[in-house]
């Protein structure tokens, strides 16, 4: 398991940031970059469950991960607990390939910065989805940049 992490900083105060990036209509707009098509069900509030959603690419139906919100300090930080995929609508939280990499830790950090927000992601990650997610994280962002500076 690796840590990852990015950042970028957004001329946009950190409220829109927040809106922009944990927004139902924009987070479906800046996670393009991971999945056509991604969504989130259920709340970002502290304690909530939360499913991140979206075809599958490989065409099985819909798949995804489940996460429980641990932290979510309004227009500071917002960090989930990943414990589960959903594959066809099942989901499995009890198989050894889960065990192998759950719980992983991803959350969000926003903070002033040079009169705009600077955004900070780190996320626990297993090795073998490491370079993935470092040609995908950087498009992701520079997607909500775009959006948050609109």
């Amino acid at each position: 398991m690796k840590k990852l992490s990015w950042s970028i900083e957004i001329n946009a105060p950190r409220e829109k940031v927040w809106d922009t990036m944990l927004g139902d209509e924009t987070y479906r707009v800046w996670t393009t970059a991971f999945n056509p098509g991604s969504y989130y069900i259920g709340s970002w509030g502290e304690g909530e469950e939360i499913k991140f959603l979206g075809p599958d690419p490989e065409g099985n139906g819909e798949g995804g991960m489940i996460a429980r919100v641990i932290t979510n300090k309004k227009y500071e930080k917002v960090a989930v607990e990943h414990f589960g995929l959903i594959q066809n609508g099942q989901v499995d939280i009890t198989s050894d390939k889960i065990k192998e990499w759950t719980p992983a830790v991803e959350a969000y950090t926003f903070s002033d910065k040079n009169g705009g927000t600077l955004v900070e992601v780190e996320l626990d990650m297993p090795d073998e989805f490491a370079t993935m997610f470092d040609e995908m994280w950087p498009k992701a962002l520079a997607s909500l940049k775009e959006l948050a500076e609109k």
